[in-house]
Formats: structure tokens, C-alpha cells, sequence
């Protein structure tokens, strides 16, 4: 198939070089045209080409259904792309969301664009700086007719059943098959994202058990404490034991792994940590539903105060973050 790609950061031009891979053609776009150079540069076969405007992406598409995939930033330079793309594709066409948007504001989009005849799919998509090898976890909203459309990218880009075992119980009539390999209709626009976003949400809240955790182990040969139990623990070696048959075995812990083997005072990070809105979005979200989220609130708060002042909790937040996104402090 054909695609444009508008937004070739991290993860959007990692997105275009594997759909290129696996034998898709795309057309990329991106206000940097260093971006755009590199991509099409690493592109397989030559077949990503370059556009010089959003049009100039629109009028390179070719086929009965235009399909553009928008990489961007949540809020305003999103909404700005949506409606560009609005006036630049036709009945038929299909514009997809694949960053971080607020759910609310797909299903608004969704129902102006079907004004004009245009389907729009909102996919939240997992995988961080991981995904050009390991593949993306998707789950997208849109109609069951354009899910159709776009599953032969969306196969592409998802990572596969791989050598992850499959979940007893799943033979039964009822359950998608899609969600094995790694992506996942999830129901009308907004619902992706709407997903995705509390995804985002219990991240959080795993992130913050394991900084907490290692904070309270590191902590453990203070002196305020009885010589007699006191701990000099290794961080860095209780983080590879626990990768190795633990029930908190995970990638966040593989990462945190891979951070403190490099360094187990983390003192290249500050503990300044960020959050990118999805954590947000939860809460609000479940504050309409009157669903008690104490946890996930509690992770939010401590990201705010870790802006004010920090400790090691903070640093393993930022290592984990660098790992898994590539997302480096920002500094007051």
C-alpha cells in the first residue's frame, strides 16, 4: 500500500522506514527537511520519497483512498494538520491520528471529517524509539470499514505473536485475533486513543512503584538508621535478579536494568520528570466516571513535585522515561 507520513520524530520517522520494510511505499513530510532527507535516505528500496508541503504529500498519494498518518504533537499543531489535511483529501480518504491526542477530541474531528466523506482513525501507538525492530502496540478507533482498509499497515508496523505465549482461553469464539499480534480495534473514533491514554495512565503508576521500591533499597545504609541494619545494596544487581523469573519481571524493569548496569547512582539524571497529558486525561477521565484511581493520581502529583525537588525515585523515573522513549529533562 501507499501512506503519507507527516511528523518524522522518534517514533513517525521509525514508523515510515518499517512500513517500508515490510514492502509499503510512503510519501513523508516534516517542517525539517534534514528529517525528511534521512528518511527517505533509509528508506528500503527506495521507496520512501519526499514531499515538500502537506500538499504536495496529498497530490503524490495515489489509488482510490488517500491515506495520511499524522505524527504529531498533541494540541494545537495536530488540530492545525487535521484541518489542512481536511481540504486536501476527498470522499473516501482516510487521515489517521497516530500520536498522543485527547480522546474528546477525535470524536470531534471524526464527526466533522465524516461531513466531508473522510474517515478518521485515531491510533494510540506504544513502542517508543523500540519500535522500528521490536514493532508498535496499537489500539485505534475508527469505522469497521477503514480498520479494514489500513489493516495491512497496521499488521506491518505491530511487533507479531513473536515468542510471547499464548494466553489459555483465547480459542473461543468472541475474541479478536489481532490482539495477538499486537494491535487492536478497539471500537468507534476516540476509543483508541481513550485506551491508549489509560495505558499511559498505568505506566505511571508502575513507574512510581519501581522508583519507590529502589528509593526505600537505596536508602536502607542511611545513617539514620542502626548500624546493625543497615544494607549497602547493589541497585544495578537487584535490578538484573529481579529480570530473571520475578512476577515484576517486565520492560520497564529491563530498562532500569540497562540504566543502573551504566550507572547505579543515575547521577547523569536530575529527577525532573514530566508528564506528557495522557497521566492527566486518566484522572480527569475517571473523575467523570467516579472510578477511584489512587494510584495512578498519586504518580501524577509526585511527577509535579519532582519539578520542586527530587531524589533517587526521580532519577529511575527519568532513566526509565530515556529508555523507553527517549525522552530527555528538560531543565528548569
Amino acid at each position: 500500500m501507499q501512506i503519507g507520513i507527516v511528523g518524522l520524530g522518534r517514533m513517525g520517522g521509525n514508523i515510515a522506514v518499517r512500513l517500508t520494510r515490510h514492502g509499503h511505499d510512503v510519501v513523508v513530510y516534516d517542517r525539517d527537511p534534514s528529517a525528511i532527507q534521512k528518511i527517505v535516505a533509509h528508506g528500503e528500496n527506495g521507496r520512501a520519497s519526499a514531499a515538500a508541503s502537506e500538499a504536495d504529500l496529498a497530490s503524490k498519494l495515489q489509488g482510490p483512498k488517500k491515506i495520511v498518518w499524522l505524527m504529531l504533537p498533541a494540541g494545537e499543531i495536530t488540530e492545525k494538520a487535521v484541518t489542512d489535511f481536511s481540504d486536501l483529501l476527498g470522499k473516501g480518504d482516510i487521515l489517521i491520528d497516530g500520536g498522543n491526542s485527547y480522546y474528546k477530541d477525535d470524536v470531534r474531528r471524526a464527526a466533522q471529517l465524516a461531513g466531508k466523506g473522510i474517515d478518521y482513525v485515531d491510533v494510540g501507538t506504544s513502542g517508543g524509539v523500540w519500535g522500528l525492530e521490536r514493532g508498535y502496540c496499537m489500539m485505534y478507533g475508527g469505522t469497521p470499514e477503514a480498520a479494514k482498509h489500513i489493516d495491512p499497515i497496521l499488521n506491518a508496523l505491530a511487533p507479531g505473536k513473536g515468542d510471547v505465549p499464548v494466553t489459555p482461553g483465547r480459542d473461543h469464539p468472541g475474541l479478536d485475533p489481532r490482539a495477538e499480534q499486537g494491535y487492536l480495534h478497539c471500537g468507534p473514533a476516540g476509543s483508541g486513543h481513550f485506551v491508549k491514554m489509560v495505558h499511559n495512565g498505568i505506566e505511571y503508576g508502575m513507574m512510581q512503584a519501581f522508583a519507590e521500591g529502589f528509593d526505600v533499597m537505596k536508602s536502607k545504609d542511611s545513617p539514620l538508621l542502626p548500624e546493625d541494619q543497615r544494607f549497602p545494596l547493589n541497585m544495578a544487581d537487584i535490578a538484573e535478579v529481579w529480570r530473571r523469573g520475578s512476577v515484576v519481571s517486565s520492560w520497564l524493569l529491563d530498562l532500569t536494568a540497562e540504566a543502573m548496569a551504566k550507572n547505579g547512582e543515575l547521577s547523569e539524571f536530575t529527577g525532573q520528570v514530566q508528564d506528557s497529558g495522557e497521566g492527566r486525561w486518566t484522572i480527569e477521565a475517571a473523575i467523570e466516571e467516579s472510578v477511584p484511581v489512587p494510584v495512578m493520581t498519586a504518580a501524577l502529583f509526585t511527577r509535579f513535585r519532582s519539578r520542586t525537588g527530587n531524589n533517587y525515585a526521580e532519577k529511575v523515573l527519568s532513566a526509565m522515561r530515556f529508555g523507553f522513549g527517549g525522552h530527555v529533562e528538560q531543565k528548569n
